[in-house]
């Protein structure tokens, strides 16, 4: 079964995903990771998402995979520690954009997927990669708590940002993610609706159980 959770950044996908993952005993899919994979190799290459012919001929002979227990392999090499970087975060935003690499990494979740119970979050998961998934969502909260949180995660990994400019930066990204002419941001029209501004992540995910404990089969 797959489970999808599309929504903008900061509504609190990733986390919800794995919580909700653990309590089925699903995996978690973190289809970000693979748009930050590809950025790396991208950059390693020397590559932006303007290198037309050359970026195509990058993506045709990559290897990502995604095993069980969380690893991110890019040509046989863990990268989970190395595709978090603000270089890495620039570059996959850009080239998420870019139709090639959104066809490739369709194809590639899709193939990680086969034959696996998963959560999966993102932007275009119950829209494009899987619309026939079993369950899905889209979440969002308020631009003010959607920075709040991001600025909670970010001061964790020990990085200090205004506020206000985090919030710009994530409208900037929600309408350049909403207007992209391949796989806009959107709830699907199957979607369950959860705005999460005024619930915790343990609320969000018992609505999310409830609804997937609901329509899955015995």
């Amino acid at each position: 079964m797959i489970i999808t959770i599309d929504g903008p950044a900061g509504s609190g996908k990733s986390s919800a995903a794995k919580a909700l993952a653990r309590r089925l005993g699903f995996e978690f899919l973190d289809t970000g990771a693979t748009y930050r994979a590809v950025a790396l190799a991208a950059l390693r290459a020397g590559l932006s998402a303007h290198s037309g012919a050359a970026l195509a001929e990058l993506l045709a002979h990559l290897c990502l995979e995604m095993p069980p227990g969380g690893q991110v392999l890019l040509d046989g090499e863990d990268v989970g520690g190395l595709i978090r970087t603000p270089e890495v975060t620039a570059s996959s935003s850009e080239l998420a954009a870019v139709p090639i690499v959104r066809q490739r990494l369709t194809e590639l979740q899709r193939a990680i997927a086969a034959g696996r119970d998963l959560v999966c979050e993102g932007r275009d998961q119950g829209t494009v990669v899987f619309p026939d998934a079993g369950c899905k969502f889209f979440l969002t909260a308020s631009p003010e708590e959607r920075a709040r949180r991001r600025q909670r995660e970010m001061e964790a990994r020990g990085e200090l940002v205004d506020l206000v400019a985090l919030r710009a930066a994530l409208e900037v990204r929600d309408k350049r993610d909403a207007e992209r002419d391949v796989a806009p941001m959107r709830p699907a029209g199957d979607a369950v609706l959860l705005n999460s501004t005024e619930l915790s992540l343990d609320e969000v995910v018992d609505r999310m159980e409830r609804e997937v404990r609901a329509r899955r089969p015995a």
